[in-house]
């Protein structure tokens, strides 16, 4: 598939169906695009379409049956938007360190596609102000689903979760305590963890057919 240049060419794109439940257009909007004039497409839409078909199948469905509707802050960002983002201060790494990561159409360093979007839980976000621990999530996550990277934010409880061909398996946060909560060869990081987030509701489904 070409990159689209056209509005009936954009209209195609944003019909392709992720999983089940999530199609291309929701991850294509961006405040960054929509205010400097860049649009936010991609340059290889059969990449960004199969490594954003990998996170929505193996986290985002999943996570949805659990959890009910997640929401979506952040998803697909072009290398042309995400370097705006850098050099204005927008929150968004160097495009090389973002590859596979919210950059889905490269592959990074070593070769791997992998993608990433910042979600908002709502049923946790209700029980996270005053009373639960973002950690509670993160080790909810870690226990049951393929991420390979998750990083926690003050606002909303929000957070970026990665799908990617050779999993880190690693958590941070800017939410207090702040830092790495686990990574491989950190202590505790393997085994159950259920004791940590009581009354979360146990997985629900399992990881649905793949689109073909």
């Amino acid at each position: 598939m070409r990159q689209p240049q056209t509005v009936r060419s954009l209209e195609e794109f944003g019909r392709v169906r992720l999983s089940p439940n999530f199609f291309m257009r929701e991850f294509l909007f961006s405040e960054i695009s929509t205010m400097s004039g860049i649009a936010n497409l991609p340059d290889d839409p059969d990449l960004a379409i199969a490594a954003g078909s990998r996170l929505c199948e193996e986290l985002f469905e999943p996570l949805q049956a659990t959890f009910g509707r997640i929401a979506l802050r952040s998803g697909y960002r072009s290398c042309a938007v995400n370097e705006y983002g850098n050099e204005h201060g927008f929150n968004c790494a160097r495009n090389e360190a973002d590859y596979a990561g919210h950059i889905w159409d490269r592959r990074d360093a070593n070769g791997h596609m992998g993608a990433t979007a910042c979600i908002v839980v709502p049923w946790f976000l209700d029980r996270y102000e005053p009373r639960a621990d973002w950690r509670r999530l993160a080790w909810w996550i870690h226990d049951h689903l393929p991420y390979s990277a998750l990083q926690f934010f003050p606002k909303l409880c929000a957070f970026n979760i990665t799908w990617h061909e050779r999993p880190q398996r690693r958590i941070d946060s800017f939410i207090a305590p702040k830092g790495c909560l686990t990574r491989p060869g950190m202590e505790g990081h393997e085994g159950d963890h259920g004791d940590r987030y009581p009354g979360f509701p146990p997985l629900s489904g399992s990881a649905p057919t793949r689109l073909s």
